[in-house]
């Protein structure tokens, strides 16, 4: 691994994700909106849906 994968993983966040932190302190609202409409919940919340699209353990927690 050099600098550059890091850098390449940094350029291809989405700017909307929130991080690990904020989409955890709401990840449960964000289920139980997601179980009535999956679309109108990451239209409401893009950042918690951008970041669980890209963070696997989060994404995890999300589906599980």
């Amino acid at each position: 691994m050099t600098g550059w994968d890091g850098l390449d993983r940094f350029m291809a966040t989405d700017p909307r994700d929130v991080g690990c932190e904020q989409a955890m302190q709401i990840l449960h609202v964000y289920v139980e909106l997601a179980l009535d409409d999956s679309a109108l919940v990451a239209d409401r919340y893009p950042g918690v849906a951008a970041h669980l699209a890209a963070c696997g353990p989060c994404g995890e927690d999300f589906h599980g």
